[in-house]
């Protein structure tokens, strides 16, 4: 009987492939609906985003030196992930830990400026709204901003399982997947930042 239970086990084995490998494919899967989320969302702003109404333009809402803050906080939460996931590699359970907090803080700052800008806007009449340029907007930059806050969620679930268990396989492979995901947003930020911030102001 013990041989056909480790014959089973066995077997079952076999058709079952290495769930890490599993769940990274799938994971790209969803980034890559996330890329056509975000192409549809750029392709809407580029359609009527310069469909002003006769009210607020981006020349008259938007403070490139402030936005220019608020991105160096995100570019430099991706920096202190690189740096998390160099750590992680080296099994340094403590500076995963502190370069996850640093990237959290830096996230936080990206969100807190985006909400102040977001209040300041519809404080002035400026709301989603107003036009198609402000409705297209406030959905692109508003689903960006979502993403990030459930990164920063993700990372704080992070934290805690690395605390506890140490630098695991499984959470070894949950911080990759969580890295492709955190860089990725940058990525769709320097292109909001350029197509949405810096066109209109020049």
């Amino acid at each position: 009987m013990n041989n056909v239970s480790q014959n089973a086990v066995h077997t079952a084995d076999a058709e079952h492939p290495n769930h890490a490998e599993i769940r990274t494919f799938g994971f790209w899967i969803y980034l890559m609906s996330d890329l056509v989320l975000f192409s549809v969302l750029f392709a809407t702003y580029a359609v009527i985003g310069f469909n002003s109404a006769g009210g607020p333009t981006g020349k008259d809402l938007f403070d490139i030196p402030y936005l220019f803050v608020e991105t160096m906080f995100l570019l430099l939460s991706s920096v202190a992930f690189g740096f998390t996931m160099i750590a992680m590699h080296n099994n340094k359970k403590q500076r995963v830990i502190i370069g996850l907090i640093v990237t959290a803080l830096l996230g936080l700052g990206f969100i807190g400026m985006e909400i102040h800008e977001f209040v300041s806007m519809i404080g002035e009449g400026a709301g989603p709204d107003r036009s198609g340029f402000l409705s297209a907007f406030f959905t692109l930059v508003g689903t960006h901003g979502a993403h990030v806050t459930f990164g920063l969620i993700w990372i704080a679930t992070m934290i805690g399982q690395i605390a506890k268990s140490g630098i695991t396989e499984g959470i070894s492979s949950r911080m990759m997947r969580l890295s492709l995901f955190w860089h990725f947003l940058d990525i769709v930020w320097i292109g909001v930042f350029s197509f949405v911030y810096l066109l209109h102001v020049v």
